[in-house]
């Protein structure tokens, strides 16, 4: 067999990945109903080596999302209940001492998956949430001095709820900053909802994804082919210029005491460009700035509490800068 060709019967080639990829979404449809911007949000974030902060009340599929994504992409994942008692070794492993041969050996904690699910990641102690830092950035756990290579791909999907804050630790602006993509899970529709009580009725178990019909549509050769084919999408100056402007407007903004990072113009191009590949070109355009900035800013701005008070929102900020700052022709 040809070693470029994954279980999922595709092999490496850029134009059969983006087939692959764009299959996803009919394939996760078969078990999550009406979430078509959060499973292209974090496709494009594996396709940039990033990680994802899902945000939505409790019951809109986030866990089921996750699963449904590492099933079409025959990955594997891992689930970890952020809870206030939760040590950092219960994320990254730890040392322990085997009678048998009397030496310690290291046990590799969940972090060590394709997909880690980190639920309700706002409710550890910095702490532990610092314990994801390294994993995230840097790609390796290091435990008593020994670092440990992660697999690859690795992404990070934590979830938080966004009206229930007793009891939690909200993330600080190191961490949000690494994560690539803040992707909101709003509820669904009425006929969503009643599409999803439909197939309950009809027996749909989400815990039994094949029974749903939930496939392997793509494997790790379409991301890497994907990877390399994104790397090479085209970057005018004049969307690089774009892309910063809309960045230094944030800074300047009366409305925001933290503006987007030079780490945060960096993402933005990223996703930019990966979103370019996926609709089918091999280089990017104003629109594809415009339809990543939410979600790959707003997290990276703070509100003044004045502002706040008044009802502005970090995607209202960011959407009057998109209308203010001169388009690239």
């Amino acid at each position: 067999m040809d070693p470029t060709t994954d279980n999922a019967g595709t092999t490496g080639n850029p134009d059969n990945a983006r087939a692959s990829l764009e299959a996803l979404r009919a394939e996760i449809a078969k078990a999550v109903v009406g979430q078509d911007p959060a499973v292209t949000g974090l496709v494009v974030a594996l396709l940039c080596r990033g990680h994802v902060l899902l945000e939505g009340v409790p019951g809109v599929a986030k866990t089921l999302l996750v699963r449904a994504l590492a099933s079409a992409l025959e990955l594997d994942t891992k689930r970890v209940q952020f809870t206030p008692d939760l040590m950092p070794s219960d994320v990254t492993g730890s040392l322990v001492y085997d009678t048998r041969s009397a030496e310690f050996s290291f046990q590799p904690g969940p972090v060590f998956t394709n997909l880690l699910l980190a639920d309700e990641i706002n409710r550890t102690p910095p702490k532990t949430q610092s314990s994801l830092l390294e994993a995230m950035e840097e790609r390796q756990v290091t435990v008593d001095g020994t670092p440990r290579l992660l697999p690859d791909p690795f992404l990070v999907a934590a979830t938080q709820n966004p009206v229930e804050y007793e009891g939690t630790y909200p993330l600080p602006e190191a961490q949000l900053d690494r994560f690539l993509l803040k992707l909101t899970i709003p509820l669904p529709s009425r006929q969503d909802e009643i599409d999803v009580l439909t197939r309950h009725a009809e027996g749909f178990n989400p815990r039994d994804l094949k029974a749903a019909g939930v496939r392997p549509v793509a494997g790790p050769a379409d991301l890497e082919a994907a990877r390399a084919a994104v790397a090479k999408t085209t970057v005018s100056p004049e969307i690089t210029a774009y892309v910063v402007d809309i960045c230094r407007a944030t800074r300047e903004s009366p409305s925001l005491t933290l503006g987007v990072s030079p780490r945060g113009a960096t993402a933005l191009l990223a996703t930019s460009r990966a979103w370019a590949w996926l609709t089918g070109r091999d280089y990017v355009i104003p629109d594809d700035v415009k339809a990543l900035a939410l979600p790959t800013l707003r997290h990276r701005v703070q509100l003044r509490p004045e502002a706040e008070m008044e009802g502005v929102t970090p995607d209202s900020v960011i959407n009057a800068i998109l209308a203010h700052v001169p388009v690239p022709r």
